[in-house]
Formats: structure tokens, sequence, C-alpha cells
């Protein structure tokens, strides 16, 4: 059952965004009949917003995630793959300690069966000019040109690109992966304020309200 929580108070229009990432999925929860679907996006809704809280010992606990989890994640023509639970960690303890844990999903668009969900949304977060050219952040803009010198290293850029997911659950509920695609056709850079940056602390302040309105999927 879901709980209400007290208004959140934010300051720019990408922290009302923020706040409001997981309003469609929301919405789906609430219509579900089948205990296991409405499990699974439960799951989903929460490993989202723990994720960029930085909270993710919490989203790989055994109560979220099975004991070896495998990621398959496509982004900027190249591709990771995560096998285990001690590489998935450590993936996710390098983006914290870069700071880009901190990304969200405007409008959602997805489908939950019996063996997990697939969706579509765009996908926007805030990176450094100085590694725009680095990684899967090398293509911006589809400029194979483009490197880190095109960007100013002291300045931040929003970076919003459509991607599609798959995550398979398994029998209980728990999640056994993530898999995504890129479309790199979809890629947009702007140059933004400093000031617009919502960092880990922020957000972790702005959704500690909202993470536990269905609680742990039970």
């Amino acid at each position: 059952m879901s709980t209400a929580h007290a208004p959140i108070t934010t300051r720019t229009t990408y922290e009302e965004e923020f706040v409001h990432m997981m309003d469609d999925v929301d919405v789906l929860i609430d219509t579900l009949t089948n205990p296991l679907h409405r499990k699974i996006l439960i799951n989903y809704r929460r490993h989202g917003l723990l994720e960029v809280s930085g909270r993710y010992d919490e989203l790989l606990a055994p109560n979220m995630t099975v004991a070896h989890p495998h990621y398959r994640l496509f982004e900027g023509g190249q591709g990771t793959i995560l096998d285990g639970m001690e590489t998935v960690r450590a993936f996710y303890q390098q983006l914290a300690e870069m700071d880009m844990l901190v990304m969200w999903t405007g409008r959602q668009k997805m489908a939950v069966h019996d063996w997990g969900f697939a969706g579509e949304a765009e996908f926007s977060q805030f990176v450094p000019g100085a590694l725009l050219g680095d990684n899967v952040f090398g293509s911006m803009n589809n400029d194979p040109a483009a490197d880190s010198s095109d960007y100013d290293a002291s300045s931040y850029y929003l970076v919003r690109r459509t991607l599609a997911f798959v995550w398979p659950y398994d029998e209980n509920g728990l999640m056994l992966g993530e898999h995504v695609y890129e479309d790199s056709e979809s890629k947009k850079v702007t140059k933004v304020s400093n000031d617009d940056v919502i960092t880990s602390s922020r957000a972790a302040e702005l959704l500690a309200p909202i993470i536990e309105k269905y609680g742990v999927p039970q």
C-alpha cells in the first residue's frame, strides 16, 4: 500500500523533473492487480530512486536483486558487460566516486509481464565538460570529431538521450539485471549553469520522502 509524503520544495525546473521522474510508474503500479507484476515495478521504482540517491548497496540487497546479477549496457557505440555482484557493485561505486549517479527519466512507456518489463524513456544527466570526450560520452551530438576540447572543462552540460531498457526478473520478483540500449540519434547536449546541477547530496535530499511510498516490494 502506498503512503503519502509531504510536498517537496524544488528550486529549479530540473529539480521539478527530477522529483516527478517516477510519476508514470506510480500510475501504472496503482492499476496493476497481478501481484508479481506489481512487485516487479515496485522493485524497479525503488531501484531507480535508490540508485540516483547514491544508495546502491540497498538496491543490491537480497530482497531486491539476485546474488549474481548481469548487466548489458550499450551507449555511445560502446558496450559494457557487468557480470556478478562484485562487478556490479564496483561499477556503482565508481560512478558514485565520479558523482555521476544522478540522472532522471522523462515520460516512461513500459510493459510488464512475468519475465520482467521493457520500456523506453528520455534520460537526463548533468555531465562535467571534462568527461564529455571520454568513454560513452565520446561522440556527443553524433560528431565523430568531437573530443573533450570541444567542451569547457569547468562547466556542466545537460545530456539528454532516449534509452530502451529491458530488465529481467526471476519468479520471486528479484531483479536479474539490466539491458540498456541508447538511441544515439536522440542525444542532445546543452551547456547549463553550474547552479542548475543537482548534486548527489541534493538528489538524496529530494528523493528521501519519495522512496518509501510503496516500501520494499513484498
